[in-house]
């Protein structure tokens, strides 16, 4: 975890670097993005799963009764920082045209944990998936990443293209112009809409009205 910048608005965003490196491509592409918030005034915390596997959801659903996971590891932990944060942006490198796994477990299971129990941490706040290749296979990671978003009533916040870095490694990302301009568009394409938001509770603007949930199947008796 690294905390880039205390901001002087009172929110914050978290971005989660699902890289098994560190400092690397992804890291490079999340602090591009982090640097344009703070310069917005906005609060960053960088997130790193870091290399300890993450195993997936077993489909207990005892989080239907504890509101968390069962496993007590890093998702939990995150779901605590999430609570105090206004904003997401969840990073990952390009394995197989798909997210890493160690992030895919992750998001699994945290984004499963907060349906089930039917919790508010993701509700209505803003959220942007980056992920970064050395060629290809980054617009179905794209596509893979913000379902978890859209599940979860959460808007997405675009750029100027799609959120991708291409490199081999941090210095060549580094030298991907392009990519690193979609990353500050989406800092500050995500600054305002945070501003928005703030802006609008301010007004006393609701949030939307929310009704029970329906879950069915296509299997009909």
């Amino acid at each position: 975890m690294k905390t880039t910048y205390n901001g002087d608005m009172g929110m914050k965003v978290l971005l989660v670097n699902g890289s098994p490196h560190k400092n690397g491509c992804t890291y490079t592409a999340l602090d591009e993005v982090a640097k344009t918030l703070n310069e917005e005034g906005i609060e960053t915390e960088i997130f790193w799963l870091e290399n300890k596997p993450v195993g997936g959801c077993v489909a207990c659903k005892s989080c239907l009764k504890t509101g968390k996971c069962a496993f007590d590891d890093v998702v939990n932990e995150f779901r605590e920082m999430a609570r105090a944060a206004d904003g997401f942006v969840f990073g990952s490198p390009v394995h197989y045209a798909a997210a890493s796994g160690n992030l895919t477990a992750f998001m699994d299971r945290l984004f499963y944990s907060e349906l089930c129990a039917g919790n508010s941490v993701f509700y209505m706040k803003p959220a942007a998936a980056v992920v970064s290749a050395r060629r290809a296979g980054t617009t179905a990671a794209l596509d893979q990443l913000n379902k978890y978003f859209t599940i979860q009533e959460m808007p997405v916040v675009s750029s100027r293209y799609w959120n991708m870095v291409h490199g081999a490694r941090a210095e060549q990302v580094a030298e991907d112009k392009e990519g690193l301009y979609t990353m500050r568009v989406l800092g500050r394409n995500m600054a305002y809409m945070l501003k928005c938001f703030d802006a609008a509770k301010k007004a006393g603007v609701e949030l939307p009205e929310k009704e029970p949930t329906i879950y069915t199947n296509f299997i009909r008796k």
